[in-house]
């Protein structure tokens, strides 16, 4: 069976979604809808050469905070469920100032986690049907206010890759003195990069690099 007709079997199956939005910050023992900025519909961004691929299209403003040390549990859950195939990833951005005063410019980010493809027994992505991803803060971050962003990219039509995407407002306590290296958004990664161009239904890739930097853990 070619990979093709394996997903829409799994589509039909599973209850595919197209579009989702990550609504919700998970950071440490807090929950919050109100310390993400809340994208305002549930479209893709499309292009990764613009500023809307930061923290989406015109996202609504946070009204909190959260407040969370270094080593504990981050990422964020969805609105609903999925069948996605896509890699996945968060960033942390360290805000010049406060985490709601910025706009997320500038090559202040850094990748902490990233979900990748596995080859067996069929070429998929890890994060495929979760509704939720976590990582954990490198205990090395410095203490400070940061947007953390997650990026989930869809490439059910080749060519033609989906950001869902959102930013949420921490401050991270403890921690200590590492210095990743960073990243503007937009600019780290090419419109042509292979991991954006790639065809994942044929011929079926035997090898794959999730788009943007390496993972900093500390």
């Amino acid at each position: 069976m070619k990979f093709s007709q394996f997903f829409g079997l799994l589509c039909l199956a599973q209850s595919c979604y197209a579009h989702y939005i990550w609504t919700t910050v998970i950071a440490g023992s807090t929950t919050s809808n109100a310390a993400v900025r809340q994208p305002i519909n549930n479209s893709p961004v499309t292009s990764v050469t613009t500023n809307d691929v930061r923290c989406n299209v015109s996202p609504g403003a946070a009204t909190e905070t959260v407040s969370v040390a270094a080593g504990s549990t981050i990422g964020f859950k969805l609105d609903n469920t999925l069948y996605h195939i896509g890699p996945a990833a968060i960033y942390l951005g360290k805000a010049p100032s406060t985490a709601a005063s910025w706009d997320g410019s500038g090559a202040n980010w850094f990748k902490i986690a990233e979900w990748g493809p596995v080859y067996s027994p069929s070429f998929t992505f890890t994060d495929v049907n979760l509704s939720q991803l976590t990582t954990t803060i490198p205990t090395n971050t410095p203490a400070g206010e940061y947007l953390v962003r997650i990026e989930q990219i869809a490439l059910h039509v080749a060519g033609a890759p989906q950001w869902y995407i959102s930013c949420a407002q921490i401050k991270i306590t403890g921690g200590g003195s590492g210095n990743p290296s960073k990243v503007s958004i937009p600019g780290y990664v090419s419109a042509t990069d292979p991991g954006l161009t790639v065809n994942i239904y044929y011929p079926v890739p035997t090898a794959y690099t999730v788009p943007g930097p390496a993972v900093w853990r500390g």
